[in-house]
Formats: structure tokens, sequence, C-alpha cells
């Protein structure tokens, strides 16, 4: 049997045409399929806006700057995450405080949030990153209305799950990333994940202020827009002849002037960074995302089969069962003798993972005071946790293998 890895993507002839299509056109980068990804990505999961980026952490960092995280700042979330879910917080100064999970969904424990907020004078946190982690949905209604009570704001980390969903409780379907009720939220395009434009992330919103906000924070700080600020339109335009419109109101008719205003005026405005994506990983990603719902399917399909092979084994303590809503980036089981299993599938050329070692227990994070036993429900997750093999291109005959070697570990 081939080397069955736990994830991988799915190119096809009509993924190359599009990338080679974008290389051959003028713009390698700052070009139309950036805005073309971002429309249809925003279509496919229901949010107003959509801001494509370098990558899944470089949209987590522009998320917290564009929501003034600050030297200090506490910010909740989960430890079984991958670290840029915390990480971004500290890129700003801010102090990450981690609430332990739920142990039947391995999401935030929003009992557990609950229980810090109660705890601490009003003001204290001031926002929360939820993770989707393996691609089932947080129910951010519910935690919608605990940020509200404590006037914070909400970042979803959904780079597991584009197409995955919850149920309000009016019954509806509420798509991860829509921003019904999170600030803002986050998706990854690396080669593992549902849609795969090699590296790429997305931002979604349906807040103008803070989309406008991303636009220049993701290049540098700077627009091509009407200015916030007063400028001198000597330096505008270059010369001292137009005295008329030194004060602020004849600059902006100026702009809004395109015979009189020059058309290579920009302004950094703040401090921003180069978090772009290129033109040709955009149509890679359109490309793929025309297929996203026929992937959600087959993960779906693997999962209820996994599901179904586990159901009653003795030696499974827990696993991502059958959930409407859930996206499937991963499968995960929690076994006895996780080590001895891992290794055997690898003697096997199956190459399960383990999504996550806890957050708060690395080395860089511990030097905060963070211990063992702060967390036990993370702890006994991640003591026990495996992720199996799930793709779209995962055969019947690679699964049935592997739940194969599985059992027989076993017995």
């Amino acid at each position: 049997m081939e080397a069955i890895p736990y994830g991988r993507q799915n190119i096809t002839d009509e993924d190359i045409q599009a990338v080679a299509e974008t290389l051959k056109s003028d713009y390698l980068t700052q070009g139309p399929r950036i805005a073309e990804f971002e429309e249809a990505f925003a279509d496919y999961v229901g949010s107003k806006y959509a801001v494509a980026v370098s990558n899944g952490t470089a949209a987590l960092h522009l998320c917290t700057l564009a929501l003034n995280v600050l030297e200090g700042d506490k910010v909740i979330t989960t430890p079984i995450t991958f670290a840029a879910s915390a990480n971004c917080v500290r890129y700003c100064g801010g102090e990450v405080i981690f609430a332990d999970i739920d142990p039947d969904t391995y999401l935030l424990d929003i009992d557990k949030v609950q229980e810090l907020l109660e705890a601490s004078p009003q003001g204290t946190y001031k926002g929360m990153i939820p993770v989707d982690f393996a691609g089932r949905a947080v129910d951010l209604e519910a935690f919608r209305k605990l940020a509200d009570d404590y006037d914070l704001w909400i970042i979803e980390d959904s780079c597991h799950a584009p197409g995955g969903y919850f149920i309000d409780s009016n019954g509806k379907q509420q798509n991860c990333g829509n921003g019904q009720f999170a600030d803002l939220a986050i998706f990854s395009f690396h080669p593992v994940k549902h849609i795969a434009s090699g590296e790429g992330g997305m931002i979604t919103t349906s807040n103008k202020v803070l989309y406008e906000k991303l636009l220049k924070l993701r290049t540098h700080g700077i627009t091509k827009f009407e200015s916030e600020y007063k400028n001198s339109v000597e330096f505008a335009v270059g010369s001292t002849q137009n005295s008329k419109l030194s004060d602020e109101s004849g600059l902006r008719k100026a702009r809004r002037n395109t015979q009189k205003y020059p058309a290579w005026y920009m302004e950094m405005q703040e401090l921003g960074y180069n978090y772009r994506i290129t033109d040709f990983q955009c149509a890679l990603g359109q490309s793929q995302l025309k297929r996203a719902d026929e992937g959600i399917e087959i993960r779906r399909e693997i999962a209820e089969l996994y599901f179904n092979a586990f159901k009653g084994k003795s030696f499974v303590k827990g696993q991502s069962g059958v959930v409407e809503g859930h996206a499937y980036h991963l499968y995960v089981i929690e076994v006895e003798d996780r080590l001895g299993l891992y290794n055997y599938l690898r003697e096997n050329n199956i190459y399960a993972q383990i999504h996550y070692i806890p957050c708060h227990l690395m080395p860089y994070y511990r030097q905060f005071g963070w211990k063992e036993e702060d967390m036990l429900n993370a702890e006994n997750y991640y003591k026990h946790c495996i992720s199996l093999p799930i793709y779209p291109t995962l055969t019947k005959e690679q699964q049935d293998f592997v739940i194969k070697k599985i059992n027989e570990y076993y017995e």
C-alpha cells in the first residue's frame, strides 16, 4: 500500500489551467484575480466582505491589529489549536488566557470561559478566539451573547471549517465565517485544508469599518482612498501653484477630480504589513472553491465510515462522530496506547497525525506560568487523540486498510 497521509491536496487539470492562464496574464500579484476570489469566497460563506492574505497566520495577526489589541490586553482562546490562534495576540503584546475544552466536542468550553469572566472585574478581558477545531462549528450565537454581556470582540478561527455550519436557536443554518456573530473570521488555504492555494488565507467580516482597515493593514498601511487626516496638497501634487486647494476640503475635492488629482498619489496612514497574496494563488483557490461542496460531502462520507467502524470498540475512548455541519478537516479518535498505535500505523505507511500538543504546555507559554493540570480536559484529550487520514481523494480501499490496521493493532 502506498503512503497514506492524514491530509492531502487535490490538484486537477482545471486548477492547473487556471494557474497557467494567470501566469500568462498581465498580473502575477495585485491584479483582478484577488478581488474575484474574495468576492466568490464571501458569497460561499455568506459574509459581506472578504480580504485575501498570504496565509492563515497573517489573517489572525491582521485581525488583532484591526481590533486594536494592545500591550497587556487579555484575550481568551483554546489550548487545543495550532499555535497561531494564540500567537496572534502575543504579536501585539497582548496576554493569552487559555480556557479548557469541552471533552465531548473538543471545542472551547463556553462554561469555562464564563467562569473566567465572572471571576474578574468587568473590562479585564478584551476578546476571545474560539476555534472551529477539526471542522466542527462553534456555537457562536451562544458565544456572541456572552461576549456582549462583557463587551468583548470575537475572532472566529475557521481554518478547519470552510463549508461548516451550526444551527442557531431559530433553526437557521449559520455558516462558519458568515459574520453574523463573530466580528472577524479567518481561513487557511494550506495544502491539507479544504481549499488549497499553496499558502494563503482569508478574513471575512460583515463590518465595513473593519474591512476597510484590513485592506490598509494588508498593504503597509497604505491607501489611495480619501485620507482621515489633513494633508499637504503641495506634497500631493508637487506644486506650490495650488494654494486654493491647501485646506483639507479642497484636497478632498481634488481627489474626486481625477483631472486635477494625480493618479500616483497614495498615503501611508498607519504601520501595516506586506501580507498580500498573489493572483496565481487566488486563481488556484477560486478553482478549488468550485469543488468545495463536493469535497465536504466526501469528507462526511469518510467520517461516517470511521464512526461506524469504531462505534462500540473498547479501545476507543471518543471520536469526532457524525455531527451536522461538521466540515471534517480532521477525523479524531481517542485511544488507549496512542503512541503504540501511531508507530504501528507508520510502520504500515499510514501517516496519522496528532492535533494538537496543548498550547499552554509549549515551552514559550510555560514561561508565563502555564503548567500541567491547568487544563485537565485538554491534557487528557492530548494523551489519547490521533487524527486519521481524511481527504477527498482517499479511496475506499485505503480507508478500509486504515481501519483494518487499527483493529489489527488492538486485537
